[in-house]
Formats: C-alpha cells, structure tokens, sequence
C-alpha cells in the first residue's frame, strides 16, 4: 500500500517567508526551518506579485533550502519557460510546480516532462467554487478566471505529462476550516496521477478527511509554522487512525 504523504508548503513573498489568507500575504513570519522536521516532502511558492520584487530572492531561498534539507523539494511561482524550469532544478529542487504559466501555455508541461520526467512536474490549480456549485480554475494569483473545470484541466495536464496535481481551494486558504472534500474526491477520481490537496487544514482530523476522500497527500501551511513535535503528533494521529503514513 502507498504511503500517504504529509507536505508542508512554505510560500515567499519576495525572498520573506509568510503566511497567506484568501491568497495574500497575511502574516510575516522570521524564523528559521528546514532539516529537522518529519515532513514528507516541501514545496516553496514564489507569490511575489509582478513589480514588488526580484525573482533573485526567491532562487537564494530554494538554494539555500536544496542545501540544508533532506526531503525532496519542489519549487513553483512565476514559471514560464523551460529556461526558468533549467535555473530552478540548477539550483537544486527536485520538483517544479506549474500553475498560470502551464494555464496560459499547456505544452510548457510537455516540455518539463520531456525534459526531467514526469516525476518532476507538478500541476497546481487554484480553483473557486461559485454559489451554484460549479468549480472553476483560476489563474493570476487566484484573481483571473480560466473559464475551465478542474476535472478538465487535470486530464488534459496529465495528458500534457503531469506526474502530480496540486489542487488549492480558494475561499479556504489560510481559515483552517478543512479542505475541499468534494473537490479532492471528484480530482482523484479524475486521474490517475497522486492528488495533492492544500488550502483549510486546521486539525489532525482534516488530514485524514483529505486522505479518506482520495488525497495521495496532505499539504499544510498555516497548521503549524512548524515543529517536528507538531509533524509527529500529526503523524501518529493519522497512524491511529488506520492511515498508512511514515512514521
């Protein structure tokens, strides 16, 4: 049986890591983590917003992460090229994470999985759920519909190369009131690739919802900001709960 995975998603707003809610940067944080956590896996996002900083902070981030952690890294924010994918990889991520620039350019994620393997190319959507129900992806920061359904989007990515999907709902980033559950089941029932859910983790009990709906992982920013004893915890809650995580 696979592995459940628990990630934890730092995001960096022009080289300063930050919390976010209802994707903005919400709550500065200075502090320092990396080696020591039990995480499965990290994923680093540059949310710097065109014209308020330099993309060279965020690259000194992930190198300085590529040296001191142990897990594998993904790093995503502003991709559009194979150019970018090139730099990021050089600088030792394991992982890219596509999101506006593969919207705007589909064949971008051919191009990365040609390239470095589908293993290495991971698609995030952002997507909002309108007062009909109907789920649609955004692009932009979350600020620009795409007029697609995720079900779509997610079958043409994966088709495109995709190893991955990482899916954020919206109007729960940063509430700690649980994941989307009806979008994690429909996406994992929609490929064939692992789900990876993000966006209203604020217990142990959310995780395992998202696991128990489809989730191949759980990501998690807000939760804790971030010490081993919590990613313990986290873990041997899962484990009791019959979840099948690494302890």
């Amino acid at each position: 049986m696979l592995r459940k995975r628990v990630i934890t998603v730092l995001t960096f707003n022009d080289g300063v890591l930050y919390r976010t809610k209802l994707f903005r940067p919400d709550y500065r944080y200075t502090l320092n983590f990396v080696d020591a956590w039990s995480v499965d896996e990290i994923v680093v996002l540059d949310v710097t917003r065109p014209g308020e900083g330099g993309r060279e902070n965020f690259e000194r981030v992930i190198a300085d992460f590529a040296r001191r952690c142990f897990v594998p890294l993904s790093a995503g924010g502003g991709i559009r090229t194979l150019d970018d994918v090139r730099r990021l990889m050089a600088l030792g991520a394991d992982k890219v994470v596509l999101n506006t620039g593969a919207l705007e350019r589909p064949p971008l994620i051919a191009e990365v999985a040609r390239a470095y393997g589908a293993q290495c190319v991971v698609l995030a959507m952002d997507v909002r759920r309108h007062e009909d129900g109907r789920y649609e992806v955004y692009g932009g920061f979350g600020q620009r519909p795409s007029g697609r359904a995720p079900e779509d989007w997610a079958r043409e990515a994966v088709g495109e190369g995709a190893g991955e999907i990482l899916v954020t709902a919206i109007e729960r980033d940063g509430w700690l009131q649980g994941y989307d559950l009806e979008l994690c089941r429909r996406l994992s029932q929609a490929v064939p690739v692992p789900v990876l859910v993000l966006g209203g983790a604020g217990t142990w009990a959310h995780m395992a919802e998202a696991f128990e709906a489809g989730a191949a992982a759980a990501c998690t920013q807000n939760i804790y900001h971030f010490t081993e004893t919590s990613i313990r915890s986290a873990k041997a809650f899962l484990a009791k709960r019959g979840l099948p995580v690494r302890n």
